[in-house]
This record gives structure tokens, C-alpha cells and sequence, in this order.
């Protein structure tokens, strides 16, 4: 047998010998390396695993490594590194682990992997793992060997000359070749991958390779483009390999290598990759296709019903083949969006047109394209664009876009003959008072140039008065469609709801605003605005003027409300059980047309007081001279308190029977109303008569001279159940025998006593303290 095939038979006859001793046992442990010759080339990393599995003992296993040159009968084996004995390492491989050349990696407690960083045609050989026994009972095998071939470096891998610069600059769609040179002179049978790959943001991505199984393999950014046929990879004479690029875009901008790897057979029948190297080919810069898009005219003006044409202009320095796509657009503000522009016209590369009847397209040549526009009303004045797409072929039929630009805005306003008029408002209804009614008239005057195809419309607004430094915006009361819809501001919505404020059309010429009930809010400055508007073909409208009125102003006089109230006693004195009688006479300015509401109160003593106030409500009568008992509670007099209106502004109240109990001041209540909107009274304003007291008669008046250290004098009036002090000045805290205490007014007060202090003719003395 030759050289090249005595160790392999030699390793297989070992294997066959351990593996038919392993078969006597039906478990034992077995110690694993691939199969080989592995083929490695020189001057690249080598990296061979060694696994153990059905053993006994710790979980984590130990390796030893060593190495032959050959299985000869005086060969032996040198130790290289063990996992758990720093000194198995022969000498001569100090060095090369020291600098970390060779190593260890442990992968698991059963598996490591023996690493030769830079393999040397002296380290061909065989390599043996063993590990160290652990188990209880010695079965299986220890050891597994693997020989390893180290050959030459054959592979060349280089750019093509055809690229004199490192950057290439094409223009977009057009299409670019690049070339490399890859070979091989190994003295084993090899196979080569040539991948082409890109990089435009510091990460390489695959485009196309020819795998060493003669296959082709397409990057995920890359396959739509070679199924289409715009990516192709060639192998050429000479060892060389082209990447064919059609249709460049500028995505394609960016560095471009070739990527070759050498792979080998292994004895397991699977490819294994020996080595790998790259070469830069270029960078690629893609200069985009130029597409200049202008309109002819700018600032176009025709007149209504005339016609539009308009010229697309396009320049572009692409040659070859493509097709142009235009495509018109309007819009009515300059400001709009292209995605609420309406498309008018779009003519495809196919010359595929999708037009209106009143719109149509000409193609002058290859660089004009027309839109005319015929009958135009005033609903086509706006903002004109145009657009232009440039679209090549590509190898499968299909057609792609390489430049897209459009127009800057050309204005084209439509003239119609705008109707002339002006427009006067007239105050037709003022108030003099509030809740008076107020009319507007806006007339349309001297009316020229209108057409059967006409109408007017108004709005109506409205200000507060304002002083002259200050700035008030007008608010809109009420606007009209061209179809003549009323649109309600947000003042007015309501009130017209209510049909307190009217819009109205009397005459074709004349609209019409009345305010049924006008109140302080309504005071201010009016105008009106008469809309013109034209009806278009779709019978559509379109407004076309606006008049304005002078504003008129609806103010009136006011000044403040004042209301007098005057009540008098007509009988000065009177004795229990008389008719008590008082009238209130009430008089007031600026109040339109009054009606008065009545309330008689009594003041009483603290011990008859229905309200926290001191005040009690007996009787009243409202603006509609309805009568009601508010607070009177007395059932044996139930018919005992009477109010009534001698005439407008004048009312009389009477009490019959009147008791001691009844004593107090008395006053009249006065409200004023003045009639509302929609038949309602309004409040004016409040008033309050002077007070009229009740007081009864008695015979005697007794007189208590004070020591002369007090100073003052206390007058008492004697009556069968009561006595009543009249104080002189301030509140007094006074004492008596009977333990009476009291805190008493300027006015006059009664305060009930025993009977047995009575005395007929008997002059009574109070000790009083100031």
C-alpha cells in the first residue's frame, strides 16, 4: 500500500478493533472524535471536538490530548494539554500554548475542543483525546484518534483589472457588471463558493453565490430582482465570476466584494468549509436619473366659459428607453395637500388616458404634454400641477420607475361678469324702551350685469357697543346657503327657535331682521353682507361677490328705575277692636308701562315674629291683582286682613278687629314689572314705604321720678295686661323687682307683667341702670 492510504487503514483497523471489543460489553463508555483525514490548510485554525458519553463517575469529565506523526510500531504518542494536569504538556508545546496558540475550550462536562489557532504542515498527524477513568467498573473505550492532512494554500481570490478606481459612478437604471477572479491549485479535490455581497451601512448583506455545490443562493434583499432577471452571477473563462446588476437604484449606492470559500468532502460525507477569503471590488455611487418638471404659463387668467390649456414641460438627462407618465392636478388652496388634490387627468405610460368629458390631453413630443380644459366656470380657478414619472423595461417585461417629480403650482383664476350692486340697511323699527320691537331692512340697490343664472343670499351680524380704544368682533347671527338654508349663529339659535327674532325674504331684492321683544343684550351695531352666487353646469353654486352694508345702530335711551313708595295712616288713633286702614300710594320713572305687586309686612315683638328677620308677610297682591294670605294664621279672623287697588298706582289695606296683639309697624312692598317677550313681566325694580305703626289708646299716664343720680326718666303707660316703655336713647339693661329682663329699642316695646303689680292710680319706680 502507498503512504497516503497506510495511516487511515491503520486508524480503521484500530477502530475496528475497539469497537469490536466494545461490543462484548452491552454498556461502557465511549469517547468520540469525527472521522477523518480532516483536511485543513495551512496557516488557518483547526478545531477538533472530543465528546464522552456513558460514563460513570462526576458529571464533569477531564481530556487529554496528544499527538503522532504517524502510527508506526516505534511511534509514540506526545502529550499536548490536559484538562486537570497542568504538567501533561510535553516541552516542545510550551511555547505555541503560551501564546495562546493552541488551546482548550471546554463546551460542556463531557465535550471539549482541542484548538490549533495556525496550523503548520508539521502538525499533520494523529491526535488522540482520552479521558481519565471515573467508573466503577472499567468498560468501553478511553480514547478515540483523528488524523488531520495540512495542505498548501491554493486559493487566489482577486479583483478584476477592469476597475482602474475604487469608486464607480453609474447612473440610475442603468446597469453595471462587476468581476472577480477566484482559483484554486490544492492538491486535494476542493470546492469553491463565490458569494457576491453588499455593504451600504457598516453590515455586509448577501446578494448572490454560486455554493460549492454548484447551486445558486440569493440574499432576502436580492431575490425578487433575480427572480426578474436584474441580478445575475456568471462564470466566465479564466476562473472568473461576474455580478451582473440591471436597473440601478439608489439603494444599490455602496461598497461591493467577492467572497470565496474553499470546501472539502469529509470522510462522513459532508461538506466542510477549509477556508475562506474576500477581495473589495468597488464602491458604487448611483447618480439619480434628472427630471426637471415645469409648467409653461404661470398666472393664467381666461374668462368663464372659455377654455384652459395648459403645457407640461419635462427635461431629464436619461437616454434610452423609457416611457413618460403624466398626470394633472387641481387644488383649491395653495396650501393643500397632493392627497386632497382632485386628479383631472393622468395619462400612463401607456398612453392609457382617464379623462372627463370637458378634459382631454395631447402629446405634443417627448418633452410637452398639453391639457386642455374647455368651457371653464369659476369653479376651475385654483392651483394647477403637473407630474411626471420616468419608467424603464426591465428583462422580465415589467416596468420600473426611476424618477418621479412634479411641477410647482401655476394659478389660473376664471372671470366671470361679476353682477354690480350695492347694498343699503335700513333701520325700519327702533325701540324707545326695551322689549320694544326692533326691524332691520337689507335692500339690494341698482342691480347691473345679472344673469338669469344669479341669486343673493345674506348675513346678518351683530356687535356690542363698544367704547372707541376698545375692539369688538362682529358675531354672525344668522347666513343663508345658495340654495337659501338659514345657518343660525350661536346668538340667535335659540331666540329664532323661539320666534323672538324672524328672518325673512319679503321681496326678491329685500331680507329682513326682527327682533319681536329687544332687550339690553340686543343693544349694539347691525350689518348685512348680499352674497351673489353663480350656478355652474353640475348645477352646483359658486359665490362670486360680497356686498356689505353700513353698519346701523340700535341703541335707546336708558336711565336707572326708580320706584317711591309712600304709605299713610288714616286714622291716628283707634282703640282694640277697630279697623286698622292704610293706603300706599307708589309712584316711577323709566319704566315703560308699569304694573306693581304689593306685599304688606308687619313688624312685631320678639315673641310674634314669624321670620328671622323680625318681619311678617300678611298679604299680598302681584302686576294681576291676584290676592294672597301669606303669612296671616289667625283662624278666628280668617277674613280679618284685606288688600286692594284703589287705582294704578294707589292700594289700600285694612285690618278689622285689631287686637293688642296686633301692635307693630306696618309697611307696603312694592315690586315693579314691566311687560317681557312673549307676553311675560319682567322685574324692574324693588321698593319700601316708611313704616306706620299700630298703637292703641289707654287712659292714666303714670309718671316715676328717678333718684337724681340716675338722670333720666322712664314714662310708663299703665294697661290692664301690658305696660309699654317709651326709651329715650340707647339700649337699656334694666332690672326690676319682678326679675324682668329685656334688651329695648329707640322705639317703643311691650312686655307683659303680672296682675298683682297693677295698682289702680299707683305710681310704679323701676331702679334702671344705664
Amino acid at each position: 500500500l502507498s503512504a497516503a492510504f497506510e495511516i487511515p487503514i491503520k486508524i480503521a483497523l484500530w477502530k475496528a478493533n475497539w469497537f469490536s471489543s466494545l461490543s462484548v460489553f452491552c454498556h461502557g463508555r465511549i469517547v468520540k472524535v469525527p472521522e477523518g483525514p480532516l483536511i485543513r490548510v495551512e496557516e488557518t485554525e483547526v478545531v477538533i471536538p472530543c465528546n464522552v458519553s456513558q460514563y460513570g463517575g462526576p458529571s464533569e469529565q477531564n481530556f487529554d490530548w496528544e499527538f503522532l506523526t504517524n502510527l508506526g510500531q516505534d511511534s509514540k504518542f506526545v502529550h499536548i494539554l490536559s484538562t486537570w494536569d497542568p504538567w501533561f504538556m510535553s516541552p516542545e508545546y510550551q511555547d505555541r500554548v503560551n501564546r495562546g496558540e493552541i488551546t482548550l475550550r471546554r463546551k460542556s462536562n463531557s465535550a471539549v475542543e482541542f484548538v490549533i489557532g495556525n496550523i503548520r504542515p508539521t502538525d499533520q498527524g494523529i491526535y488522540r483525546c482520552t479521558t481519565p477513568s471515573t467508573d466503577s467498573v472499567v468498560q468501553g473505550n478511553y480514547n478515540d484518534v483523528v488524523e488531520v492532512k495540512v495542505i498548501a494554500d491554493g486559493l487566489t481570490v482577486t479583483g478584476s483589472n477592469f476597475y482602474s478606481l475604487s469608486t464607480w459612478n453609474v447612473s440610475e437604471g442603468d446597469t453595471f457588471l462587476l468581476r472577480c477572479s477566484a482559483s484554486t491549485n490544492s492538491t486535494e479535490h476542493t470546492h469553491l463558493q463565490v458569494s457576491w455581497e453588499f455593504k451600504s451601512n457598516r453590515v455586509w448583506q448577501e446578494i448572490l453565490s454560486l455554493t460549492h455545490e454548484g447551486k445558486f443562493q440569493t440574499g432576502s434583499e436580492y431575490s425578487d430582482r433575480y427572480i426578474s432577471g436584474d441580478v445575475r452571477l456568471d462564470a466566465m473563462a479564466n476562473d472568473i465570476y461576474s455580478l451582473s446588476l440591471s436597473q440601478a437604484l439608489p439603494t444599490d449606492e455602496g461598497a461591493y466584494r467577492c467572497r470565496v470559500s474553499e470546501w472539502v468532502k469529509g470522510a462522513d460525507g459532508s461538506w466542510q468549509k477549509i477556508q475562506e477569503k474576500t477581495a473589495d471590488i468597488v464602491n458604487l455611487v448611483v447618480k439619480p436619473t434628472s427630471l426637471e418638471v415645469f409648467i409653461t404659463r404661470s398666472n393664467i387668467s381666461v374668462m368663464e366659459r372659455e377654455s384652459l390649456e395648459l403645457t407640461c414641460n419635462i427635461t431629464t438627462d436619461r437616454s434610452g428607453i423609457f416611457q413618460t407618465e403624466i398626470t394633472w392636478y387641481f387644488n383649491e388652496s395653495p396650501d393643500g395637500t397632493m392627497a386632497e388634490a382632485q386628479v383631472l387627468l393622468n395619462a400612463d405610460r401607456d398612453l392609457v388616458i382617464s379623462d372627463s368629458t370637458f378634459i382631454s390631453p395631447s402629446h405634443v413630443d417627448r418633452n410637452n404634454y398639453n391639457l386642455l380644459m374647455r368651457d371653464v366656470g369659476i369653479e376651475h380657478s385654483g392651483y394647477y400641477y403637473c407630474q411626471a414619472a420616468l419608467w424603464v423595461p426591465q428583462h422580465n417585461g415589467s416596468w420600473h420607475k426611476v424618477a418621479e417629480k412634479i411641477s410647482v403650482p401655476v394659478t389660473v383664476e376664471v372671470v366671470t361678469l361679476e353682477p354690480n350692486y350695492f347694498v343699503f340697511l335700513n333701520a325700519s323699527k327702533t325701540p324707545l324702551f326695551a322689549e320694544d320691537p326692533t326691524e332691520l331692512e337689507c335692500r339690494i340697490m341698482e342691480v347691473q350685469n345679472t344673469e338669469t343664472n344669479v341669486r343673493f343670499t345674506v348675513s346678518w351680524y351683530y356687535r356690542m357697543p363698544t367704547r372707541s380704544d376698545e375692539v369688538v368682533e362682529y358675531e354672525l347671527l344668522a347666513t343663508m346657503d345658495a340654495d337659501w338654508t338659514l345657518v343660525l349663529g350661536e346668538k340667535s339659535k335659540q331666540r329664532a327657535q323661539n320666534g323672538e327674532i324672524i328672518f325673512s325674504k319679503p321681496k326678491v331684492d329685500i331680507f329682513r331682521l326682527r327682533i319681536q321683544w329687544t332687550s339690553e343684550t340686543d343693544r349694539g351695531e347691525y350689518y348685512c353682507v348680499i352674497s351673489s352666487w353663480s350656478r355652474q353646469r353640475n348645477n352646483s353654486w359658486i359665490k362670486i361677490k360680497d356686498v356689505a352694508s353700513m353698519p346701523v345702530s340700535i341703541l335707546w335711551p336708558t336711565q336707572d328705575y326708580t320706584l317711591t313708595v309712600e304709605a299713610v295712616k288714616l286714622k291716628p288713633f283707634f282703640m282694640a277692636g277697630h279697623t286698622f286702614e292704610m293706603t300706599c300710594k307708589v309712584s316711577s320713572q323709566n319704566i315703560k308701562t308699569p304694573r306693581y305687586s304689593v306685599l304688606i309686612t308687619a313688624m312685631k315683638s320678639l315673641s310674634d315674629r314669624t321670620r328671622s328677620n323680625g318681619t311678617t308677610r300678611i298679604i299680598s297682591l302681584n302686576q294681576d291683582s291676584v290676592v294672597r294670605r301669606e303669612d296671616w294664621t289667625d283662624q278666628d279672623r280668617v277674613d280679618g286682613v284685606v288688600l286692594e287697588k284703589i287705582q294704578e298706582n294707589e292700594f289700600r289695606y285694612r285690618m278689622y278687629q285689631t287686637q293688642i296683639s296686633d301692635a307693630g309697624l306696618y309697611r307696603c312692598e312694592v315690586t315693579a314689572w314691566s311687560p317681557g317677550g312673549g307676553g311675560r313681566w319682567r322685574k324692574a325694580v324693588d321698593g319700601f314705604s316708611n313704616p306706620i305703626q299700630i298703637d292703641f289708646q289707654t287712659s292714666g299716664q303714670y309718671k316715676c321720678q328717678f333718684r337724681k343720680q340716675f338722670g333720666k326718666y322712664l314714662f310708663i303707660k299703665l294697661v290692664p295686661e301690658f305696660f309699654q316703655v317709651f326709651v329715650l336713647r340707647h339700649s337699656l339693661l334694666f332690672h326690676s323687682i319682678f326679675s324682668v329682663l329685656a334688651s329695648v329699642a329707640i322705639n317703643m316695646y311691650s312686655y307683659p307683667i303680672s296682675d298683682k303689680v297693677i295698682q289702680n292710680e299707683v305710681t310704679i319706680c323701676i331702679a334702671l341702670n344705664l
